[in-house]
Protein backbone atom coordinates (compact mmCIF):
# COMPACT_ATOMS: atom_id res chain seq x y z
CA UNK A 1 0.00 0.00 0.00
CA UNK A 2 1.24 3.22 -1.04
CA UNK A 3 -0.09 6.29 1.12
CA UNK A 4 -0.67 9.40 -0.72
CA UNK A 5 -2.44 12.57 -0.13
CA UNK A 6 -4.56 14.38 -2.65
CA UNK A 7 -5.91 18.02 -2.52
CA UNK A 8 -8.78 19.63 -4.95
CA UNK A 9 -9.07 23.28 -5.07
CA UNK A 10 -11.77 24.27 -6.91
CA UNK A 11 -14.06 27.68 -7.68
CA UNK A 12 -16.17 27.15 -4.28
CA UNK A 13 -13.88 24.48 -1.73
CA UNK A 14 -10.78 23.07 -1.63
CA UNK A 15 -10.58 19.30 -0.13
CA UNK A 16 -7.86 17.16 1.11
CA UNK A 17 -7.86 12.81 0.87
CA UNK A 18 -5.59 10.80 2.61
CA UNK A 19 -5.53 7.35 1.82
CA UNK A 20 -3.69 3.57 1.50
CA UNK A 21 -3.65 2.93 -2.13
CA UNK A 22 -3.00 -0.61 -3.61
CA UNK A 23 -3.07 -0.45 -7.53
CA UNK A 24 -2.71 -4.24 -7.40
CA UNK A 25 -6.23 -4.57 -5.76
CA UNK A 26 -7.86 -1.41 -6.53
CA UNK A 27 -8.42 -1.11 -3.28
CA UNK A 28 -8.59 2.74 -1.57
CA UNK A 29 -8.51 2.62 2.22
CA UNK A 30 -9.59 6.52 3.05
CA UNK A 31 -7.54 7.85 6.35
CA UNK A 32 -8.98 11.67 5.74
CA UNK A 33 -11.33 12.99 3.64
CA UNK A 34 -12.09 16.79 4.23
CA UNK A 35 -14.02 19.84 2.72
CA UNK A 36 -13.91 23.81 3.38
CA UNK A 37 -15.96 26.23 1.72
CA UNK A 38 -13.17 29.11 0.48
CA UNK A 39 -14.73 30.77 -2.21
CA UNK A 40 -11.36 30.84 -4.20
CA UNK A 41 -13.59 32.34 -7.18
CA UNK A 42 -15.09 35.31 -5.78
CA UNK A 43 -15.55 37.81 -8.21
CA UNK A 44 -13.19 36.06 -10.76
CA UNK A 45 -16.12 35.87 -13.30
CA UNK A 46 -16.15 39.93 -13.28
CA UNK A 47 -13.15 40.68 -12.15
CA UNK A 48 -10.32 38.13 -13.49
CA UNK A 49 -8.80 38.36 -10.48
CA UNK A 50 -8.46 35.94 -6.89
CA UNK A 51 -9.58 38.33 -4.51
CA UNK A 52 -6.84 39.06 -1.87
CA UNK A 53 -10.01 37.76 1.09
CA UNK A 54 -10.53 34.79 -0.48
CA UNK A 55 -6.67 34.17 -1.12
CA UNK A 56 -6.42 33.88 2.61
CA UNK A 57 -9.53 31.93 3.14
CA UNK A 58 -7.50 29.34 1.10
CA UNK A 59 -4.35 29.60 2.62
CA UNK A 60 -5.72 29.26 5.84
CA UNK A 61 -7.45 25.73 4.13
CA UNK A 62 -3.89 24.58 3.19
CA UNK A 63 -2.17 24.84 7.07
CA UNK A 64 -4.62 23.32 9.01
CA UNK A 65 -4.09 20.61 5.26
CA UNK A 66 -0.57 20.59 6.23
CA UNK A 67 -1.00 19.69 9.74
CA UNK A 68 -3.12 16.89 8.59
CA UNK A 69 -0.65 15.47 6.34
CA UNK A 70 2.35 15.53 8.23
CA UNK A 71 0.68 13.89 10.85
CA UNK A 72 -0.89 10.67 8.88
CA UNK A 73 2.66 10.70 7.28
CA UNK A 74 1.78 10.76 3.93
CA UNK A 75 4.81 10.02 1.15
CA UNK A 76 3.43 11.80 -1.63
CA UNK A 77 1.27 14.78 -2.35
CA UNK A 78 -0.22 15.71 -5.46
CA UNK A 79 -2.05 19.25 -5.60
CA UNK A 80 -4.41 20.35 -8.24
CA UNK A 81 -6.05 23.46 -9.47
CA UNK A 82 -8.92 24.01 -11.15
CA UNK A 83 -11.62 25.99 -12.62
CA UNK A 84 -10.69 29.46 -10.93
CA UNK A 85 -6.98 29.73 -10.70
CA UNK A 86 -6.67 28.62 -14.04
CA UNK A 87 -8.87 31.78 -15.52
CA UNK A 88 -7.72 34.35 -13.00
CA UNK A 89 -4.88 37.23 -14.31
CA UNK A 90 -2.70 36.68 -10.65
CA UNK A 91 -2.65 33.03 -10.39
CA UNK A 92 1.03 33.39 -9.79
CA UNK A 93 0.41 34.85 -5.81
CA UNK A 94 -1.88 31.85 -5.10
CA UNK A 95 0.87 29.39 -6.72
CA UNK A 96 3.84 31.12 -3.97
CA UNK A 97 1.01 30.43 -1.20
CA UNK A 98 0.76 27.20 -1.84
CA UNK A 99 4.39 26.55 -2.27
CA UNK A 100 5.13 28.08 1.05
CA UNK A 101 2.71 26.15 2.90
CA UNK A 102 2.06 22.51 1.30
CA UNK A 103 5.87 22.42 -0.20
CA UNK A 104 4.52 21.59 -3.82
CA UNK A 105 3.01 23.74 -6.43
CA UNK A 106 0.08 23.30 -7.37
CA UNK A 107 -0.72 21.76 -11.06
CA UNK A 108 -3.39 24.58 -12.62
CA UNK A 109 -4.66 21.54 -14.79
CA UNK A 110 -6.87 21.77 -17.97
CA UNK A 111 -10.68 21.00 -18.17
CA UNK A 112 -10.12 18.23 -20.00
CA UNK A 113 -7.73 17.34 -17.28
CA UNK A 114 -10.02 17.69 -14.53
CA UNK A 115 -12.71 16.02 -16.58
CA UNK A 116 -10.34 12.36 -16.73
CA UNK A 117 -9.61 12.65 -13.09
CA UNK A 118 -13.22 12.47 -12.08
CA UNK A 119 -14.18 10.17 -14.85
CA UNK A 120 -11.51 7.33 -12.85
CA UNK A 121 -12.06 8.55 -9.51
CA UNK A 122 -16.32 8.17 -9.74
CA UNK A 123 -16.35 4.96 -11.76
CA UNK A 124 -13.33 2.50 -10.94
CA UNK A 125 -15.33 1.25 -8.16
CA UNK A 126 -18.68 1.06 -10.91
CA UNK A 127 -16.33 -1.25 -13.13
CA UNK A 128 -14.83 -3.23 -11.09
CA UNK A 129 -15.40 -7.49 -11.63
CA UNK A 130 -16.74 -8.28 -8.30
CA UNK A 131 -19.57 -5.48 -9.00
CA UNK A 132 -22.41 -6.89 -11.03
CA UNK A 133 -24.84 -4.69 -9.80
CA UNK A 134 -25.33 -1.26 -9.23
CA UNK A 135 -23.78 -0.25 -5.31
CA UNK A 136 -27.64 0.61 -3.76
CA UNK A 137 -28.88 -2.70 -5.66
CA UNK A 138 -31.04 -3.10 -8.43
CA UNK A 139 -30.36 -3.50 -11.91
CA UNK A 140 -26.43 -3.49 -13.16
CA UNK A 141 -24.89 -0.37 -14.04
CA UNK A 142 -25.33 -0.25 -17.64
CA UNK A 143 -21.92 1.28 -20.00
CA UNK A 144 -21.43 3.70 -21.51
CA UNK A 145 -21.04 6.24 -18.59
CA UNK A 146 -21.68 9.71 -18.31
CA UNK A 147 -19.77 11.31 -15.20
CA UNK A 148 -20.91 15.15 -14.70
CA UNK A 149 -19.11 17.38 -12.33
CA UNK A 150 -21.28 20.29 -11.21
CA UNK A 151 -18.65 22.14 -9.91
CA UNK A 152 -18.23 26.07 -8.99
CA UNK A 153 -16.75 27.89 -12.37
CA UNK A 154 -17.01 24.89 -14.23
CA UNK A 155 -18.85 21.53 -15.15
CA UNK A 156 -16.94 18.88 -16.79
CA UNK A 157 -18.93 15.93 -19.08
CA UNK A 158 -16.94 12.42 -19.82
CA UNK A 159 -18.57 9.08 -21.32
CA UNK A 160 -16.58 6.04 -21.36
CA UNK A 161 -17.23 2.81 -20.28
CA UNK A 162 -13.30 1.79 -18.74
CA UNK A 163 -12.06 4.17 -20.26
CA UNK A 164 -12.54 8.01 -21.22
CA UNK A 165 -14.03 8.15 -24.72
CA UNK A 166 -14.49 11.73 -24.78
CA UNK A 167 -14.42 15.05 -22.50
CA UNK A 168 -15.43 18.77 -22.35
CA UNK A 169 -15.73 21.29 -19.83
CA UNK A 170 -17.75 24.34 -20.12
CA UNK A 171 -17.74 27.42 -17.91
CA UNK A 172 -21.15 27.21 -16.31
CA UNK A 173 -21.08 26.79 -12.41
CA UNK A 174 -22.87 27.24 -9.20
CA UNK A 175 -21.02 29.99 -8.26
CA UNK A 176 -20.29 31.37 -12.00
CA UNK A 177 -24.04 31.08 -12.79
CA UNK A 178 -24.95 32.60 -9.50
CA UNK A 179 -23.11 35.75 -9.56
CA UNK A 180 -23.79 36.08 -13.48
CA UNK A 181 -27.36 35.91 -12.92
CA UNK A 182 -28.57 36.56 -9.06
CA UNK A 183 -26.23 38.95 -7.64
CA UNK A 184 -27.76 42.41 -7.86
CA UNK A 185 -25.76 45.41 -6.28
CA UNK A 186 -23.23 42.97 -4.64
CA UNK A 187 -26.21 41.28 -3.40
CA UNK A 188 -27.76 37.85 -4.07
CA UNK A 189 -31.74 37.74 -5.10
CA UNK A 190 -33.69 36.31 -2.71
CA UNK A 191 -35.79 34.43 -4.12
CA UNK A 192 -34.67 34.81 -8.10
CA UNK A 193 -37.00 36.05 -10.26
CA UNK A 194 -38.18 34.03 -13.61
CA UNK A 195 -36.06 36.03 -15.35
CA UNK A 196 -32.99 35.44 -13.55
CA UNK A 197 -33.93 31.94 -13.65
CA UNK A 198 -34.38 31.73 -17.22
CA UNK A 199 -31.39 33.47 -18.08
CA UNK A 200 -29.14 30.84 -16.04
CA UNK A 201 -31.34 28.20 -18.13
CA UNK A 202 -30.33 29.60 -21.25
CA UNK A 203 -26.57 29.74 -19.96
CA UNK A 204 -26.70 26.02 -19.25
CA UNK A 205 -28.43 25.08 -22.80
CA UNK A 206 -25.90 26.76 -24.77
CA UNK A 207 -23.44 25.10 -22.58
CA UNK A 208 -24.95 21.33 -23.08
CA UNK A 209 -25.14 22.21 -27.33
CA UNK A 210 -21.45 23.35 -26.84
CA UNK A 211 -20.62 19.96 -24.87
CA UNK A 212 -22.70 17.64 -27.46
CA UNK A 213 -20.49 19.18 -30.14
CA UNK A 214 -17.33 16.74 -28.86
CA UNK A 215 -19.31 14.42 -26.07
CA UNK A 216 -22.11 11.98 -27.20
CA UNK A 217 -24.40 12.89 -24.21
CA UNK A 218 -27.14 11.26 -25.41
CA UNK A 219 -25.63 8.11 -25.51
CA UNK A 220 -25.10 7.69 -21.92
CA UNK A 221 -26.98 4.14 -20.29
CA UNK A 222 -26.12 5.51 -17.13
CA UNK A 223 -25.64 9.05 -15.68
CA UNK A 224 -22.81 9.07 -12.69
CA UNK A 225 -23.03 13.11 -10.87
CA UNK A 226 -20.50 14.26 -8.90
CA UNK A 227 -19.69 17.53 -6.37
CA UNK A 228 -21.07 19.66 -4.22
CA UNK A 229 -24.31 20.62 -5.67
CA UNK A 230 -25.55 16.98 -6.75
CA UNK A 231 -24.60 15.49 -3.37
CA UNK A 232 -26.54 17.79 -1.79
CA UNK A 233 -29.36 17.17 -3.56
CA UNK A 234 -29.09 13.73 -2.91
CA UNK A 235 -28.94 14.39 0.77
CA UNK A 236 -32.02 16.95 0.57
CA UNK A 237 -33.73 13.73 -1.68
CA UNK A 238 -32.79 11.02 1.16
CA UNK A 239 -34.32 13.52 4.28
CA UNK A 240 -30.81 13.63 6.15
CA UNK A 241 -30.30 15.21 9.58
CA UNK A 242 -26.24 16.06 8.56
CA UNK A 243 -24.20 15.44 6.21
CA UNK A 244 -23.61 11.33 5.93
CA UNK A 245 -20.88 10.27 3.18
CA UNK A 246 -21.97 6.99 3.73
CA UNK A 247 -25.41 7.53 2.91
CA UNK A 248 -24.88 10.04 -0.04
CA UNK A 249 -22.69 7.81 -2.04
CA UNK A 250 -24.11 5.56 -4.76
CA UNK A 251 -27.54 7.06 -3.92
CA UNK A 252 -29.82 6.76 -7.16
CA UNK A 253 -32.45 9.90 -7.32
CA UNK A 254 -34.85 9.84 -9.83
CA UNK A 255 -35.59 12.77 -12.20
CA UNK A 256 -38.72 13.70 -10.17
CA UNK A 257 -37.36 14.56 -7.27
CA UNK A 258 -34.30 16.48 -8.55
CA UNK A 259 -37.06 18.33 -10.54
CA UNK A 260 -38.43 18.69 -7.38
CA UNK A 261 -36.29 20.02 -5.04
CA UNK A 262 -34.60 22.63 -8.23
CA UNK A 263 -38.10 23.99 -7.83
CA UNK A 264 -37.74 24.11 -4.16
CA UNK A 265 -34.34 25.96 -3.88
CA UNK A 266 -35.09 28.70 -6.49
CA UNK A 267 -38.39 29.34 -4.91
CA UNK A 268 -37.08 29.71 -1.33
CA UNK A 269 -35.64 32.72 0.65
CA UNK A 270 -32.13 31.82 2.13
CA UNK A 271 -33.20 31.54 5.55
CA UNK A 272 -35.60 29.01 4.24
CA UNK A 273 -33.01 26.90 2.48
CA UNK A 274 -30.26 27.64 5.25
CA UNK A 275 -33.08 25.68 7.38
CA UNK A 276 -31.86 22.59 5.61
CA UNK A 277 -29.90 20.52 8.18
CA UNK A 278 -28.01 18.88 4.99
CA UNK A 279 -27.25 22.27 3.15
CA UNK A 280 -23.59 23.38 3.89
CA UNK A 281 -23.80 27.49 4.60
CA UNK A 282 -21.27 27.82 1.92
CA UNK A 283 -23.76 26.71 -0.57
CA UNK A 284 -26.96 28.04 0.71
CA UNK A 285 -27.03 30.56 -2.03
CA UNK A 286 -25.52 28.57 -5.11
CA UNK A 287 -27.36 25.66 -4.68
CA UNK A 288 -29.95 26.52 -6.64
CA UNK A 289 -28.19 27.49 -9.79
CA UNK A 290 -26.23 24.06 -9.45
CA UNK A 291 -29.75 22.26 -9.51
CA UNK A 292 -30.86 23.66 -12.07
CA UNK A 293 -27.42 22.48 -13.82
CA UNK A 294 -27.93 18.48 -12.97
CA UNK A 295 -31.55 19.24 -13.81
CA UNK A 296 -31.19 20.02 -17.33
CA UNK A 297 -28.71 17.36 -17.94
CA UNK A 298 -30.74 14.76 -17.12
CA UNK A 299 -33.65 16.39 -18.84
CA UNK A 300 -30.90 16.56 -22.18
CA UNK A 301 -30.07 13.29 -22.19
CA UNK A 302 -33.38 11.68 -20.51
CA UNK A 303 -32.03 10.11 -17.77
CA UNK A 304 -34.56 8.80 -15.30
CA UNK A 305 -32.30 8.95 -12.29
CA UNK A 306 -28.87 10.31 -11.29
CA UNK A 307 -26.44 7.51 -9.27
CA UNK A 308 -24.22 10.32 -7.04
CA UNK A 309 -21.05 9.43 -6.04
CA UNK A 310 -18.78 10.80 -3.14
CA UNK A 311 -15.56 9.75 -4.85
CA UNK A 312 -14.61 11.66 -7.78
CA UNK A 313 -11.98 14.05 -9.21
CA UNK A 314 -9.94 13.72 -5.75
CA UNK A 315 -10.13 10.07 -5.61
CA UNK A 316 -8.86 10.52 -9.32
CA UNK A 317 -5.97 12.41 -8.24
CA UNK A 318 -4.81 9.84 -5.62
CA UNK A 319 -4.80 7.13 -7.99
CA UNK A 320 -2.79 9.10 -10.77
CA UNK A 321 0.04 9.57 -8.11
CA UNK A 322 -0.24 5.53 -7.29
Amino acid sequence: MTRVAAVDCGTNSIRLLVADLDPATGELVELDRRMTIVRLGQGVDKTGRLAPEALERTFAACRVYAEVIKELGAERLRFVATSASRDAENRDDFVRGVVEILGVEPEVISGDEEAEFSFIGATKELTGADLPQAPSGGTPMDKPFLVVDIGGGSTEFVVGEDHVRAARSVDVGCVRMTERHLVVDGAVTDPPTAEQIAAIRADIEAALDLAEQTVPLREARTLVGLAGSVTTVAGIALGLPDYISSEIHHARVPYATVREITERMLTTTHAERAAIPVLHPGRVDVIGAGALVLQAVMERIGAAEVVVSEHDILDGIAWSIA
